[in-house]
């Protein structure tokens, strides 16, 4: 089967090129994805499948084959892939294989190669193909539903936890001085549990490609980020400084995300960075931006990790040391936040200047109302 090896080996473009429009025409969630988006991993498949070819009696130890092995890990990270892309679900995975299966078996065909041997080779690494794309693509989403749910219910802990201590706070307030004070303070934390409920409650829905539930209104930004920087010197011994000369940023913003966002920012510097240093937050107001900065000193992030820190899904292989993990999921939906309002996340850190975490936020990216952020992480299968 060499001669239909070298046929495939020779036209993958013009094979790919028809399976891409039987799929945008077949499957839904393939109509908006560019090519490259949408060929992935297929490519390589196809040129391990006309390597296995080559060989004089394929399917006696395929298993144990090292080009099957690959086609497999393609497989995979092809499902993982798709896991991040909007609207996919398991049966459109299934159906581009199909398609594949199709378009491969009739160019085969076409070319005079297509025989017994041909059709099984073909239906047994399709069909085991289907098998680990579908696994990969199930696990993916299950990892993504794990790690916004863990980001919810981590910060839920906080107001919680600020709500007890006010509690307890009026119990000793013998004089009722702080009584007034401690109320409200149990109230605000209360409420803000509240609506991290409601987040999590929204997060057990995730399908592929998407985040949280984000809601976008009309709002002063700069109210928001007071507030916080109030909130964190009642909480913190840390001297939290905010340099903003600025009144008034309106935008369309969701409150309560930017809020949880340098929530967690504010959190990790204190956590990680030089123990009772001060923590600075400033601002910087653009005609259509915003940039939020969040600095502390301490112990940097080394460069070779920096790269790794705002992964959002990482290694297929679970890494329970990972970079990420050890900062805290805080940085999981700061990721999350900060492209949903059309902007990114930076680091910037070294053993002098400290650590910077540098927020950018678009003013009117989005349209008034709910919706959910999408997730455009690499995916990583190593």
């Amino acid at each position: 089967m060499g001669k239909t090896a070298k046929v495939l080996r020779d036209n993958i473009p013009e094979i790919m090129d028809l399976w891409q429009h039987q799929v945008i025409k077949d499957v839904a969630a393939a109509k908006d994805a560019n090519a490259i988006a949408l060929f992935d991993q297929l490519p390589n498949i196809i040129m391990d499948i006309a390597d296995l070819m080559e060989r004089s009696d394929i399917m006696t130890d395929i298993n144990v084959d090292k080009k099957y092995s690959e086609i497999l890990d393609n497989s995979v990270t092809h499902g993982r892939h798709r896991a991040t892309t909007e609207y996919y679900t398991v049966e459109q995975v299934v159906h581009e294989y199909i398609i594949l299966h199709r378009i491969l078996s009739k160019y085969i065909s076409s070319h005079g190669g297509y025989d017994q041997q041909m059709s099984d080779l073909l239906k047994y690494v399709i069909e085991t193909s289907i098998l680990k794309s579908v696994g990969a693509f199930s696990l993916a989403i299950q990892e993504m539903q794990e790690k916004l749910i863990g980001t919810l219910a981590h910060d839920i802990r906080n107001p919680l936890a600020a709500a007890q201590l006010s509690l307890e706070m009026m119990e000793q307030d013998k004089t009722g001085k702080w009584a007034e004070k401690t109320r409200k303070a149990a109230q605000r934390s209360v409420k803000k549990a509240i609506d991290l409920i409601e987040g999590l409650m929204n997060g057990i829905t995730v399908k592929a490609g998407e985040g949280m539930m984000l809601h976008f209104e009309n709002t002063d930004l700069i109210k928001d980020i007071k507030w916080v920087c109030e909130e964190s010197k009642e909480v913190y011994t840390n001297e939290i400084n905010l340099e903003c000369e600025i009144e008034k940023i309106d935008g369309i913003f969701d409150s309560t995300a930017i809020r949880r966002l340098l929530e967690n920012l504010i959190g990790n510097a204190v956590k990680y960075g030089l123990a009772k240093s001060p923590i600075t937050i400033s601002i910087i107001d653009e005609e259509d931006a915003v940039e939020i900065k969040v600095h502390n000193y301490g112990n940097p992030i080394p460069e070779a990790k920096q790269e790794q820190i705002f992964k959002f899904m990482g290694s297929a292989k679970k890494d329970k040391k990972s970079v990420s993990g050890s900062w805290g999921m805080g940085l999981t939906l700061a990721q999350i936040v900060a492209e949903a309002h059309g902007g990114d996340i930076n680091l910037v850190s070294d053993k002098i200047k400290g650590t910077t975490f540098i927020i950018t936020l678009i003013k009117n990216f989005n349209e008034l109302g709910k919706k959910r952020a999408k997730l455009s992480f690499v995916v990583e299968n190593i």
